[in-house]
Formats: C-alpha cells, sequence, structure tokens
C-alpha cells in the first residue's frame, strides 16, 4: 500500500519491469540464433536475421492521438517528475491500446457522447461537435423538465403538451447544456490537455474559433426558444427566457475568468449542481403551470445539494491536474478522504431532507415513503463502489447510484402536483 503511492517505488518497479522484458528479448534472439547454428547457419547471420524487420513490414498508422502524446512529452515528463501520474493519462493509455487494438467502436461511441476514453482518431466535424457538447449530461436537464411538468399538476397527455415538453427538454439539453459544455471546454482546454487529453480542442479535432461559434449559436438558439415556450404557454411576462438568461449567466461565470466559480469549490459545485437540478424544473413547472410558488424553488435548490454531491464526484478524476493547475476542487482543498465522505453526506441527507419536508410539509406520506427507500440502494452502491476507491470507481458509481436519485426527483415532483392539484380542488 506504502509503495503505492512511492512516486519512487513506481519508478523502480517500472525499470525493473523494463529491464526483465530487455533480458526477455534478447533470450528470444540467442535461442533463435542456436538453433540456425543447428541448421548450419552461422551464429551472425541468424542473429541478424533474427533482430531484423523484413523491409517490406510496413510501420504502424501514427493516430492523432499518439501525436498528441509526442507533442506534450515535456509537460507529462515535468509531471511525472514531481511524482504525479493523473488517472486521465492511465485512462489515456488504455484509449489509445484499445483503438490500437481494433477497439475503435467503442472509442467512437465514447467520442460521440462525451465520455471519458473517447477515440481521438480524424472523425466528421458533426461528430467532433456533437462531443464537445457531451450528450451525457443533457439526461439530468431533460429528466427535470419532466419533474417540473409533473410538479404543475396540470400535464395532460395532448399533442401540443407532448410538443412543449420536448421543446422545452430541446433547449435545457442539446442547446443550454451544450453551450455549458461547449464554453466549460473552450476555458479548460489547458487542463483537459492533462486530464482529458481526447476532448476535441485539446487533441487539435476542432479549432478555438469554431469552439467559440459554437458555444455562441447555441446560447441564441437556446434563448430563442425560451422566448417561444413563452408565447407559447400565454406568460405575459417571458419568465422562462428570464430563467434561460439567468442560467446562462451562471455557466458563463462558472468557466469563464475573472470570477470562474469553478475554482472556488464550494460556490462552484453548487452552482453547477443547482444548473442541474433547480433550473429545468423551474422551466417544466412555469411552462405547463405557472404555479411555481417559493417554497417549492426552495425545495429545489435544497435538492440541488444533492446536485453539489454530484459535482464533486466528477472533480475526483482530475484532482493531479487540479492541483497542478491551481483549481481549487474540493477534492484538491479537503483531500480524497474527506472529500469523499462531504460527498455522500451531501447526496445522502439532502434526499432524507427532502423527504421528511414532503411528509410534514405537504403530507404527501406516501411519496416521502418512496422518496426514503430509493436512498437505500444509493448508500449501497456508495459503499460498494464509491467509498473503496473515489478516483476509480467514480463511473461505476455515478452508472449505479444515479438512477435511483432521478427516480427520487420524480417522485418529489410527483409528491408537489399531487399537492397542487389537491389544492385546486379545493381538497386541502
Amino acid at each position: 500500500t506504502t509503495n503505492r503511492h512511492n512516486p519512487l517505488a513506481l519508478r523502480g518497479v517500472a525499470g525493473l519491469v523494463c529491464a526483465t522484458r530487455s533480458t526477455q528479448r534478447a533470450m528470444v534472439v540467442v535461442t533463435r540464433g542456436v538453433a540456425g547454428q543447428r541448421k548450419g547457419v552461422s551464429p551472425s547471420a541468424s542473429l541478424a536475421a533474427a533482430s531484423s524487420k523484413p523491409k517490406s513490414q510496413k510501420r504502424p498508422a501514427v493516430s492523432l492521438r499518439s501525436r498528441w502524446c509526442r507533442l506534450s512529452h515535456a509537460r507529462r515528463a515535468s509531471l511525472n517528475s514531481l511524482g504525479l501520474r493523473t488517472r486521465a493519462a492511465q485512462d489515456d493509455e488504455q484509449a489509445t491500446s484499445g483503438v490500437e487494438d481494433g477497439g475503435s467502436d467503442g472509442g467512437n461511441i465514447k467520442q460521440l457522447l462525451g465520455m471519458k476514453g473517447a477515440s481521438v482518431e480524424k472523425e466528421d466535424k458533426w461528430k467532433v461537435r456533437l462531443q464537445l457538447m457531451k450528450p451525457v449530461t443533457w439526461v439530468p436537464l431533460i429528466w427535470g423538465v419532466a419533474c417540473g411538468a409533473a410538479a404543475s399538476g396540470m400535464y395532460t397527455w395532448t399533442p401540443e403538451n407532448v410538443a412543449k415538453a420536448l421543446l422545452c427538454m430541446t433547449m435545457s439539453g442539446p442547446f443550454l447544456t451544450g453551450y455549458t459544455q461547449v464554453i466549460n471546454d473552450y476555458y479548460d482546454r489547458e487542463i483537459d490537455a492533462i486530464n482529458e487529453p481526447y476532448r476535441p480542442i485539446p487533441s487539435g479535432l476542432i479549432s478555438e474559433t469554431e469552439a467559440v461559434a459554437q458555444f455562441v449559436l447555441l446560447l441564441a438558439g437556446g434563448l430563442g426558444i425560451a422566448y417561444v415556450l413563452d408565447g407559447w404557454a400565454g406568460h405575459e411576462t417571458p419568465v422562462i427566457f428570464y430563467e434561460a438568461i439567468f442560467g446562462s449567466f451562471i455557466s458563463y461565470i462558472y468557466s469563464a475568468p475573472p470570477l470562474k466559480l469553478k475554482q472556488s469549490g464550494w460556490y462552484g459545485s453548487y452552482a453547477l449542481g443547482a444548473s442541474y437540478i433547480a433550473l429545468p424544473w423551474w422551466a417544466g413547472q412555469l411552462l405547463f403551470g405557472n404555479n411555481l410558488t417559493w417554497d417549492v424553488a426552495l425545495l429545489t435548490v435544497l435538492y440541488s445539494l444533492a446536485g453539489l454531491g454530484i459535482a464533486i464526484v466528477n472533480d475526483f478524476k482530475s484532482i493531479e491536474g487540479d492541483r497542478e493547475l491551481g483549481l481549487k476542487s474540493l477534492p484538491v482543498e479537503f483531500g480524497i478522504d474527506v472529500a469523499k465522505w462531504i460527498t455522500v453526506g451531501t447526496i445522502d441527507l439532502t434526499q432524507l431532507a427532502v423527504a421528511a419536508y414532503v411528509y410534514q410539509g405537504l403530507g404527501e406520506r406516501w411519496y416521502s415513503i418512496a422518496i426514503q427507500l430509493l436512498v437505500i440502494p444509493q448508500v449501497f452502491f456508495q459503499f460498494k463502489y464509491f467509498i473503496p476507491d473515489p478516483v476509480k470507481n467514480d463511473v461505476k458509481y455515478q452508472g449505479a447510484a444515479q438512477p435511483f436519485l432521478v427516480l427520487g426527483i420524480l417522485m418529489t415532483g410527483l409528491a408537489v402536483g399531487h399537492h397542487n392539484q389537491l389544492l385546486a380542488a379545493g381538497g386541502l
């Protein structure tokens, strides 16, 4: 366990492995030379034939990832000299070997979704632009719109309402979340060169100018859709449009200097969590009911503390690069052992507090019980994956536990919606 975290010990083991492999290759060459001598071939000729490659053999194709690795050799060497070997660098090497061994299909899928280990081979420009927007991050926002629609208590399954919901989800997901991801990648291009070198900008698949043009178009499209939704819903005051402006501003100051909230630890993580949970909920509820009250708004803000925990989970994979560039993420400031308990604490306690409000404040007992039951599998996966190794198992944990979290958010939305229906019917 001690040697695992000791850079000098790791380099010593690496040198021993390399020396052993060199000795094995030399033994193979000598063995072939002896075999050739038995057949009547001179030892020198046998050794030369065994150690030389045919001239007709082509050199393997050099991928863009390999070129990037050579170009950034000086930066990686400086990190290694400090004893820092980022987990992203290990993922990068694994992804490279996967591509060279014929695993390009998995890399291309990850590229389209904007996930770690993506391929950086030359692709159509639309695929690169899609990767830059990280489609995998759209899901919570789309789900949040559905929860807000349920909380309004006014949603009915008509073709018009379905069309409204889909347009609102398009605004929240591909356009405004896509804008958030592209602008974040643009201002994080230097740190991504360390943590996630397969991303489109550091890998050279898209230029900085093209990235700027993309996030400007996405922002304009998202704000335009918000204005259309206000008109479609008959709002006298364009509340969805104002909310979209507010969320876009938060996204900007989260990523861009001089504020760059993501550098400030708690503030940045909470801003990201609130954007992922509260804002799409508000949009869905305003679209169908325009009955967003202060207590429900505060409830969603409280739920955003769970989003804070999710945001911290994403910081563990970047801890070495964040430390190198001076970014004050929570894992950097508190260390991995403390930060992982802060993470699970915010996620679990927030949901239990929401369940208590649903029970006491809204009087929705069965929905409260459902929310509490959905916390149990999350705790199980926290102790199975996240607590033992949050750096290695962050993706496994999120994939296993987050479905139960988002189901809890839906239960909360349904509870608020049922409460609003009872109020409208005079049952309370």
